[in-house]
């Protein structure tokens, strides 16, 4: 019996590997102290790269939505890892700024995804990762073209 690929449950196998390294990573995370969940981490990653982005910016980069973004970054503030300061020009807009705090938190928890990742390309290629992403982006581009 041949199995069409319109009956291949790839979403099932793309939730179950995220949800795999979410808690692994997260499982890492604890061990080592760092309080840092993944969802905080998405957002320091993301916020050290692009110093004074904005929450908006910040929302489409990861693909999160507004709320949960302003969520975690009232969380990220409280811990003093980010802080918000207002946009130039705009007092109702926030730019977000990592802390020192923030940095070492970082720069500490960094080693620990660069492990996750690389445990979980394990013995994987070059050539492997360009059909990976060839594969994963033809499958987000399928969706993009109709929208």
């Amino acid at each position: 019996m041949t199995h069409h690929s319109d009956q291949r449950a790839y979403f099932f196998k793309i939730d179950t590997t995220i949800k795999k390294i979410r808690s692994s990573l997260q499982k890492m995370l604890n061990e080592q102290g760092i309080d840092l969940t993944v969802d905080q981490w998405v957002l320091v990653d993301h916020i050290s790269r692009d110093e004074g982005i904005s929450q908006n910016a910040l929302a489409e980069v990861t693909y999160k939505d507004p709320p949960t973004v302003t969520r975690i970054i009232d969380l990220l503030e409280k811990k003093g890892f980010v802080e918000r300061r207002n946009a130039v020009g705009d007092r109702r807009k926030f730019n977000i700024h990592m802390t020192k705090k923030g940095l070492q938190v970082r720069e500490e928890a960094f080693p620990i995804v660069a492990e996750i990742r690389r445990k979980g390309w394990g013995e994987l290629n070059e050539a492997d990762y360009q059909q990976f992403v060839h594969i994963m982006d033809s499958i987000y581009n399928n969706f993009n073209e109709k929208e």
